[in-house]
């Protein structure tokens, strides 16, 4: 099978002849950029309590809730965006090369982010453009790290080497959660300086030792497909992010005009974005790429996994932050570092599955091991639906281990799966698409299941509020505005490690009226996580069943996807 693309061959460095260990040089350093990459998709999770109180801003005061959404989602959208760009950028002119620039894109973003001079409204602009421009940076590594490593490794080692690249990308996602909740202990603006030296250090190692190692060749810019895809992604990932959002009488934002046109518009735009790219000579991204089997299932199965994935961690969050810590003597405030902690078992799970799977599925195939894992992904699924909300924590543990196992072979076996499909000459196209797949499942999971778990929520919650509250002494009417309340400023004061009923009820002055005793137990530790319980079961019924049948739907992908193959070149 052979694969042409238009344009004079680039010359490069036979690198293997002169430096017989460079594939690992490449692999040490590509796993560092991944890591930087996504540690920082998520250290702001946990730390966004300590960022708002830094530049004083209250994130759950109306009108601020923008603040917060994209504090979490300018990275994300702009990674998903951008990722195919800076992919076929790096076809062109050098994956290296773009890579390389991405560490210090990167590195500069993460200084402007630590020097942050504003405060408030303004304060929280700097930060949400401070991390759209990190998140150029590190969708420039993460666009190209895949590809870099392909290159460097023959076919029979891509499945250990890509393991142990994702396995840093998914534990970067997760050690970002324990990171930021440590850090963010001691000085917020520490967790954007802890980037800094790191991205430092990749950009000096990386100028200094890497280069490309395959032919590259250079064409013209697809300029329309480049407009229509990052304006249709764009419009449809920020229609989501702003569905979340309560719209008049509505608890989330579905039926708003502005979230139904971006819908709407940014599925005509990617609908318009296929027709140009199988019309124009020199495409952004060569869609005849589909039509391999491994790649176009991989990336469907890619794209549920990090769905689910991204919906399990925020639902994960919420309940350790919003009921189980509370329940066990934990403080509000220092929830957030406590839910990264006791979220490790997931960590330490993919960190052993992940380069094991990987190394196995050079030798027999990636189907069995991908396929696998999403099974047993579905299963602990349905595992966290049949433990009670105030559980043991062994339970608890082993779920998150078993998922974490199964993650992590499901995760390297299918990133080897889809590199070792493509022509050589595509590899940077096709990591930056296997990318915007991953990227966008992230930011989906945010809009799908905090709609999901909002739906659960909007059926009891609101009567389980009218009669606790009113139960100690808080009036009818102020219970009634309480309960009246969307029910996603539980969820975000949960998230955000706030005391749920002291910030619902402070705006109503209800607490000022009531007796000592009352007032106590209202903002107490135990008050709201036993009120949430059984409403909070019923929304996690619809997040996790909706979970499980999309990693089934992964499985079954991974399984259609065929037997061992890799793309052989003339």
């Amino acid at each position: 099978m052979t694969a042409t693309q238009p344009g004079r061959p680039v010359r490069t460095r036979p690198v293997d002849a002169d430096h017989p260990n460079y594939r690992w040089v490449a692999l040490s350093n590509t796993t560092l950029g991944m890591l930087l990459a996504t540690i920082n998709a998520s250290i702001v999770l946990i730390s966004l309590p300590a960022i708002f109180r830094g530049i004083h801003l209250d994130p759950l005061e109306p009108g601020n809730v923008s603040y917060l959404l994209w504090m979490i989602m300018g990275f994300l959208v702009v990674s998903a965006v951008l990722v195919v760009l800076l992919g076929r950028l790096g076809d062109i002119y050098g994956r290296v090369r773009m890579y390389n620039l991405g560490f210090l894109v990167f590195a500069a973003a993460s200084v402007a982010l630590a020097l942050d001079p504003l405060d408030q409204g303004a304060g929280a602009m700097w930060l949400i453009v401070g991390r759209v421009v990190q998140g150029v940076g590190g969708a420039m590594i993460f666009a190209n790290s895949t590809a870099i490593l392909t290159d460097a490794f023959p076919a029979h080692q891509r499945g250990m080497a890509l393991g142990i690249n994702n396995v840093a990308a998914v534990a970067g996602s997760f050690l970002g959660l324990v990171i930021g909740g440590l850090l963010a202990e001691w000085d917020w603006r520490a967790v954007f300086w802890v980037s800094v030296p790191l991205a430092i250090l990749g950009t000096v190692w990386g100028f200094k030792s890497l280069h490309d190692t395959a032919a590259r060749r250079e064409s013209k810019m697809d300029w329309w497909g480049n407009l229509t895809f990052g304006v249709g992604l764009t419009a449809l990932l920020a229609a989501i992010t702003y569905g979340i959002q309560p719209y008049g009488d509505h608890a989330t934002g579905w039926t708003n005009p502005w979230v139904v046109a971006g819908l709407v518009g940014g599925v005509g735009l990617l609908i318009t974005f296929v027709v140009i790219e199988n019309r124009v000579a020199e495409p952004m991204f060569s869609m005849h790429l589909f039509k391999i089997r491994p790649f176009a299932m991989g990336n469907l199965a890619s794209l549920l996994a990090a769905t689910s994935r991204g919906g399990m961690q925020f639902m994960l969050i919420i309940w350790l932050q919003g009921i189980w810590l509370p329940l066990h003597g934990y403080d509000y405030e220092s929830t957030p570092l406590w839910a990264g902690i006791y979220l490790l078992p997931l960590t330490v799970g993919f960190l052993v599955a992940g380069p094991i799977a990987g190394r196995l599925s050079d030798r027999y195939g990636a189907r069995l091991f991908a396929t696998g894992g999403l099974v047993l992904v579905a299963a602990t699924f349905i595992g966290f639906l049949l433990i009670p909300v105030d559980f043991a924590y062994w339970q608890f543990a082993v779920l998150l281990l078993v998922n974490g196992v199964a993650s992590g072979l499901f995760a390297a076996p299918n990133a080897t799966s889809i590199m070792n499909s493509v022509p050589a000459n595509q590899r940077g196209a096709a990591s930056g698409m296997r990318g915007t797949f991953m990227n966008s499942g992230s930011a989906l999971s945010i809009g799908i299941f905090f709609s999901l778990m909002v739906a659960g929520l909007a059926s009891s919650l609101p009567e389980s509020l009218r009669s606790g509250l009113t139960q100690q002494g808080v009036s009818a009417g102020a219970a009634d505005q309480v309960a009246g309340l969307p029910p996603v400023g539980s969820l975000f004061a949960s998230f955000l490690g706030y005391n749920p009923i002291q910030t619902l009820l402070e705006p109503t002055g209800a607490l000022d009226g009531l007796p000592a005793g009352n007032a106590a137990t209202l903002t107490g530790k135990q008050f709201f996580p036993h009120l949430i319980s059984q409403p909070f079961h019923d929304g996690l019924v619809v997040v996790f069943l909706a979970a499980a049948i999309m990693s089934l739907i992964g499985a079954a992908a991974s399984l259609s996807s065929g037997g061992k193959y890799v793309h052989q070149e003339d």
